[in-house]
C-alpha cells in the first residue's frame, strides 16, 4: 500500500504547480494509493512495506510528531522534490520558504528514494546533500511530469493560425518576469503590432502586489492587455484555445508545466533558454530566448506573430512530439515502489 500525502492538496484552493502535481499524480495512482493528512493518520497503522509518499514541501516544525516519524520510519518512505529556488533567490522568495527550505532539503535525505521533478533539480538536491556533508543512501530519480494537466485528449496538429493573442500563465512574482513581458508588449505595441496578451494568474502577496499595479495600469492605456488574476477552468480554457502562443519568461523553474500545457495542446511555447527548461524544449514546438534579453524577444515574439509559416513549424512540432503523459508518471512510480526497483 502507498499512503499519499495529501496534508496541503485537500484543503488548498489554489491551483499552483506542486498542488496540481499532487492532484494529478492521484488521480492516475487511483487504487494503488490511500490519501493521508498528517495529524488525521495514525503512522503506526502500516506496515514494513508500506510506503508512505508525499510530494509536498513539509515543516518539520509544523507537522507534531513528524520528525520522530521519519528517525523511526516505521515503513519506507518516498518524496517528491520540486526545487531549490528558495535557496538560489532568497531575495524574491518568501522568507519563511527560505528559512524552511533548507530543513525541509535535509531531511529528504532520510527518505529511502526520492522522485525529482527534472535532472536539474536532481542535481541541485544531491549537490546540496554534499555541501551540507550529509551522506545517505537515498536513492533518487527522475520522474518526468505529465503534459496532460487536466486530463484532456491532446489537441491534434492545429492548420489554421489562431488570432494574434499571447497567453501568460503563472502567478504574478518576480520569478515569473511577468514586469519583462510587459516590457516585450510594449515595445511591440510601440512599433505597431497588433496582438492581445492574456495575463492569467493569482498574485503573490509578498511579492507580487507592484507587478500586479503595473499590469493594471498599463491595461487602462492599452485596451489589448486583460489581466485575469481568478479565472475560473472554463476561461482558461477558452484562452488556451484561441490563443496564438505561450510565452513564459521565468527566471528559475523546477520543470516548467506551462512548457507541457503549451505543447500538450499544440501551442507554440516562447520561454527562457535555462536548462531546465531545455530538458522540455529542445525537442521541438519551443522558441527559447535568452533571460530578459529584451532585443531578442522583442524580435521573436514579432516573427510568431506574424510569420504564419514560421507560427506552423512551431505548431506541428509541437504537437507531433512525443510528451509524457500522467498516466505514464504513475506507473513509474509504482515500478519503483511496489516493485522495489
Amino acid at each position: 500500500m502507498i499512503y499519499f500525502d495529501v496534508t496541503k492538496s485537500g484543503k488548498s484552493r489554489h491551483a499552483s504547480g506542486l498542488m496540481r502535481v499532487n492532484r494529478r499524480l492521484a488521480e492516475e495512482l487511483g487504487e494503488s494509493i490511500m490519501p493521508v493528512v498528517w495529524g488525521q493518520w495514525d503512522p503506526r497503522e502500516v506496515s514494513p512495506q508500506d510506503w508512505y509518499l508525499t510530494t509536498e514541501v513539509f515543516d518539520l516544525d509544523k507537522r507534531s510528531g513528524f520528525d520522530r516519524f521519519l528517525t523511526e520510519r516505521p515503513c519506507r518512505l518516498a518524496a517528491l522534490f520540486p526545487d531549490a529556488i528558495p535557496l538560489q533567490h532568497p531575495d524574491i522568495t518568501w522568507p519563511h520558504s527560505v528559512a524552511r527550505h533548507p530543513h525541509y532539503m535535509n531531511a529528504l535525505a532520510r527518505f529511502e528514494h526520492v522522485f525529482a521533478i527534472s535532472a536539474a533539480v536532481k542535481r541541485d538536491l544531491e549537490g546540496f546533500w554534499r555541501w551540507q556533508g550529509n551522506t545517505t543512501d537515498t536513492g533518487v530519480s527522475v520522474l518526468p511530469l505529465g503534459a496532460d494537466f487536466d486530463g484532456s485528449p491532446r489537441r491534434p496538429r492545429r492548420e489554421v493560425p489562431p488570432q494574434a493573442s499571447l497567453l501568460s500563465v503563472g502567478i504574478v512574482e518576480p520569478r515569473k518576469n511577468q514586469e519583462f513581458l510587459l516590457d516585450v508588449a510594449e515595445a511591440l505595441w510601440a512599433e505597431g503590432v497588433d496582438f492581445e496578451l492574456n495575463i492569467v494568474g493569482r498574485v503573490n502577496p509578498h511579492f507580487g502586489r507592484p507587478i500586479a499595479d503595473r499590469i493594471k495600469r498599463l491595461a487602462r492605456t492599452h485596451s489589448r492587455l486583460h489581466f485575469h488574476e481568478a479565472a475560473s477552468d472554463e476561461t482558461f480554457a477558452a484562452l488556451l484555445e484561441n490563443t496564438r502562443a505561450v510565452v513564459f519568461p521565468t527566471i528559475a523553474e523546477g520543470c516548467g508545466l506551462p512548457v507541457l500545457e503549451s505543447l500538450w495542446r499544440g501551442l507554440p511555447c516562447v520561454c527562457s533558454d535555462l536548462p531546465v527548461l531545455r530538458e522540455n524544449t529542445d525537442q521541438g514546438g519551443c522558441l527559447t530566448l535568452g533571460v530578459n534579453d529584451l532585443p531578442a524577444w522583442v524580435g521573436g515574439v514579432k516573427t510568431l506573430l506574424s510569420d504564419d509559416q514560421a507560427w506552423s513549424n512551431l505548431a506541428a512540432a509541437a504537437a507531433e512530439r512525443p510528451l509524457p503523459t500522467w498516466r505514464e508518471s504513475a506507473v513509474e512510480v509504482r515500478r519503483r515502489l511496489l516493485r522495489g526497483e
